[in-house]
């Protein structure tokens, strides 16, 4: 069960879809991107936190969107491999979102 957050998560159409297929090949996933939701996502934006796993991307970011790319991504259908997995997740955050609670 996933702990509530201030953050409210959204996909694209695009991104349900390429999740579904590799979720064929890699049970974990769904797993794994709740744990990264968790201990990066928002770690670094709710707590501050930098466990240097999330890197804003230059020249995508402005005042109210900043666009992240997330380098440790520990994905365990990978086995041996840890952080070194090779997915990258990148995704949107909205600052002006929080500001609302």
């Amino acid at each position: 069960m996933a702990t509530p957050t201030k953050i409210e998560y959204d996909a694209t159409d695009v991104f349900q879809k390429d999740l579904k297929q590799l979720l064929k090949k890699f049970q974990t996933l769904e797993e794994d991107l709740e744990t990264a939701k968790r201990n990066a996502i928002e770690l670094y934006h709710l707590k501050n936190i930098n466990n240097r796993g999330v890197f804003p991307i230059p020249n995508f970011c402005n005042e109210t969107i900043l666009v992240c790319k997330i380098k440790k991504f520990a994905c365990k259908a990978l086995k041996g491999r840890g952080v070194m997995s090779g997915i990258r997740i990148i995704y949107a955050y909205h600052k002006e979102y929080l500001k609302n609670f």
